[in-house]
């Protein structure tokens, strides 16, 4: 009687093994070493699961971080390789909280040196009041559903409009300050100004704990309408006025 070799003729699990990792688990894998770097230093995205950039920005919206705006970090670390321009007056970033480390959006209102005061909803930078108009609400009043009756109004910040949320009827912080920001930091504001956890309450934010700049909406989900896609806000950039209702 025959004897059959070790291995000969035996299960073809091995193969399947060896056919899983070349047809599937490395291309993942080559994929994810080549993701994963430019994730961490390049390019970014960030799910936004509050209000409290309402009208500009909607939960349930996804938006692009350029890593790249401001600086060159090691990937996987925070250490700055290079630095060619700072946050400006006006811009949208994503940065760690001082107050959890958890990472929020918000909008850059105050740069290092300068004083910021709120006085009744409105923003006074280094004395100056901002400017003001109102805007038409009735397009954003399904979306800003913190108030039966809002405000939108127009701020003018940093040479930009953009829209701000103003809700009557709930408790908020709607004068603060003066305050001046230390060298280094930066006084960070959400637009919906009465339904935001920002640097009136957690203080300043230091320039290191800045990942990027929030540049557009890459795709947008209503969760109220189980998650309805709002194809409005696909691929929408931030820009002068930014903050269109969704459909």
């Amino acid at each position: 009687m025959k004897t059959r070799e070790c291995g000969a003729g035996g299960s073809p699990f091995p193969k399947a093994l060896v056919g899983l990792w070349r047809e599937f688990l490395r291309p993942l894998g080559l994929l994810f070493l080549v993701i994963a770097p430019l994730k961490s230093a390049v390019v970014d995205w960030n799910w936004v699961p509050t209000g409290s950039m309402k009208p500009t920005i909607m939960v349930g919206d996804l938006v692009l971080v350029n890593k790249l705006a401001y600086d060159l970090k090691i990937p996987f670390a925070t250490w700055h390789v290079a630095s060619w321009s700072e946050p400006a007056r006006g811009d949208i970033v994503v940065f760690f909280s001082p107050a959890d480390g958890s990472r929020l959006v918000k909008r850059v209102v105050g740069l290092p040196g300068d004083t910021v005061e709120l006085r009744r909803e409105a923003l006074y930078i280094n004395g100056i009041r901002q400017g003001y108009a109102l805007a038409d609400p009735l397009p954003y009043s399904g979306e800003v559903t913190e108030d039966p009756h809002p405000m939108v109004v127009i701020e003018h910040l940093g040479g930009r409009d953009h829209l701000v949320a103003l809700l009557p009827s709930r408790p908020a912080l709607r004068s603060f300050g003066p305050l001046r920001v230390p060298a280094g930091c930066y006084f960070m504001m959400g637009d919906s100004r009465d339904n935001s956890f920002d640097s009136r309450y957690f203080g300043t934010v230091p320039r290191a704990s800045i990942v990027g700049r929030a540049t557009a909406v890459i795709v947008s989900f209503d969760p109220t309408r189980c998650l309805l896609p709002r194809f409005s806000r696909f691929l929408s950039p931030f820009s002068s006025g930014e903050g269109r209702p969704s459909r």
